[in-house]
């Protein structure tokens, strides 16, 4: 065969090969971010239901249990929105998730109240005993509520109106879970030279759910896009065992104030010293600008290592490095002691905890390129 033409069937199969890591990708992400999954939060359970998938996914690449399940089950107060949510703001009713945001910490109202201007970007008032908050907002960031308060906080896009504001109709009923069961979702691959001793890519796969009837929130980037590359890594390397096993952890409850990974390293699985490090993976949607790294100024040999690495094969345009910082489910790892990343990419999209995260607009720009760096940066541990 001439050989001209098996380097082209080889250029082709690489092509093959890194097109459907992404395809896969895009299969995962389209699913996190689906309807059926309500944005992976606690309306009709749907972070459980997601977690459901993502076992299943673990199984069917063949990854195993620490235990008798892939699960680790845990719990934690959470208030959500399940009803209809009905905003009126001088007449003009309002749309969820795109005008409006309900404060995550607000409890029921159904009540009309006479707009007061507190200062340039705020308005109060009270009526019957219920007082409310009016917040202007350039732009609309939900969060994850574990507490009540009494006061009703409406954030409201700024540019929605242009003119005075009078009065205001809310109504909405919360739903207060105490107690709610979540999970942690772990599996591994065993190492073929010293199988006690692990390398460990984290990632959270809950989101914020839903806000009423009619806004939820995707979360195509935050972390949908994390997860699929979680699921990619794992699919690497149950086919390409490394000389240490590979861990790969999923975890509930970072929305929620980083609780699931919290709950991990207070009940791990294998002794947390036997992390040689862990890689912990959110926002991989983009790339543009290259990728930050958290901790790299505390591991700065790692950081060192990874540097290189990209250096000889160029496969991002730049790495930034932060310093500690508990923005994601890193942090608790690193309390306790274990040499951690925390990597995210640069550029592209701007929507952030919005319902704007969607999987069509997620570029996935460096997705492969990132994928390969991970793994090898991991051979140089």
């Amino acid at each position: 065969m001439n050989r001209f033409f098996l380097v082209f069937l080889f250029f082709i199969s690489v092509l093959v090969v890194e097109a459907q890591d992404t395809v896969y990708a895009r299969s995962v992400i389209k699913k996190l971010t689906s309807k059926k999954f309500l944005g992976r939060g606690y309306v009709n359970n749907a972070v459980n239901k997601a977690a459901h998938y993502l076992k299943k996914e673990f199984k069917e690449i063949g990854l195993d249990p620490f235990n008798a399940s892939f699960s680790q089950t845990y719990r934690f107060d959470v208030n959500s929105f399940p009803n209809k949510i009905d905003v009126v703001i001088d007449g003009k009713k309002l749309k969820a998730g795109e005008h409006f945001l309900i404060d995550p910490t607000s409890q029921a109202i159904n009540s009309n109240f006479k707009l007061i201007r507190k200062d340039s970007l705020t308005f109060v008032s009270a009526n019957e005993g219920k007082e409310i908050e009016l917040r202007l907002k350039k732009k609309l960031t939900y969060t994850v509520a574990t507490s009540l308060k009494n006061e009703v906080v409406v954030e409201l896009l700024k540019d929605s109106f242009m003119s005075e504001l009078k009065e205001i109709n809310v109504e909405f009923k919360n739903k207060f879970i105490r107690d709610f069961e979540s999970q942690n979702i772990a599996g591994y691959v065993k190492g073929i030279e010293q199988p006690d001793s692990f390398l460990v890519f984290s990632a959270h796969y809950d989101h914020l759910g839903a806000m009423g009837k009619t806004a939820y929130f995707p979360g195509a980037n935050d972390n949908a896009s994390g997860v699929s590359m979680l699921l990619n890594l794992a699919k690497y390397y149950q086919k390409n065992p490394s000389k240490y096993s590979v861990a790969f952890l999923l975890f509930s409850g970072e929305e929620a104030g980083l609780l699931g990974s919290k709950y991990y390293t207070e009940h791990p699985l294998f002794p947390l010293k036997e992390i040689k490090f862990l890689t912990n993976l959110d926002l991989l949607g983009t790339g543009d600008d290259g990728i930050m790294v958290v901790n790299a100024s505390v591991y700065k040999s790692q950081f060192e290592k990874l540097v290189s690495v990209n250096n000889q094969k160029k496969y991002v345009s730049q790495i930034k490095q932060r310093g500690k910082a508990a923005n994601s489910d890193h942090y608790w790892f690193s309390e306790k002691g274990v040499p951690c990343f925390f990597i995210y990419t640069l550029g592209g999209i701007t929507s952030y905890h919005d319902v704007y995260d969607i999987e069509k607009t997620l570029p996935l720009t460096d997705y492969n390129d990132v994928g390969k760096l991970l793994i090898d940066f991991n051979k140089t541990l």
